[in-house]
């Protein structure tokens, strides 16, 4: 049986020195960005969960990791997330889960699935309101006009 490959984002906390990405591909190749703040690397494990705690283990101590994802979705449509917090904010963690009879982990998760909603929520609120406006000096026939025309010269400069 062969070991599926995970593709794996890196997010760092400052841009790395080019010896610094050097060195780091020693250990395994990576891809960079153009700033050299984030990085992609394909990793061998049996899991996703696998394969982003190996990444941690072999590039933790040389690069300034923030976070490590999945690349790609799973079958549910999820995105996991690898974070590393200091010992302190584990153990405040720890007890915010265990007051509320969670795992860490089933408790970090719920706490950004309400955070991802509440920003949802904020964005749906916000464009409402600026709809509102832009429809109280014009009328919804040019409004639409306006954003067709908006979103194919957009698209035109993108291609």
């Amino acid at each position: 049986m062969t070991m599926p490959h995970h593709a794996l984002d890196i997010a760092l906390t400052r841009p790395l020195t080019p010896a610094e990405l050097r060195q780091a591909t020693r250990t395994m190749p990576l891809a960079a960005n153009h700033d050299a703040t984030h990085l992609l690397a394909v990793a061998h494990a049996k899991t996703p969960g696998k394969a982003l705690n190996r990444l941690r283990q072999q590039l933790g101590g040389q690069l300034p990791i923030d976070v490590i994802t999945t690349h790609y979705p799973d079958a549910n449509g999820q995105i996991l997330l690898n974070v590393a917090f200091p010992p302190a904010v584990y153990t405040t963690l720890k007890t915010a889960a265990r007051c509320a009879g969670q795992s860490p982990e089933r408790f970090m998760e719920r706490a950004l699935h309400r955070a991802l909603a509440e920003r949802a929520d904020q964005e749906a609120d916000r464009l409402d309101h600026a709809l509102r406006q832009l429809l109280a000096h014009t009328t919804p026939a040019h409004l639409l006009s306006a954003v067709g025309h908006a979103l194919t010269r957009r698209s035109e400069s993108h291609t």
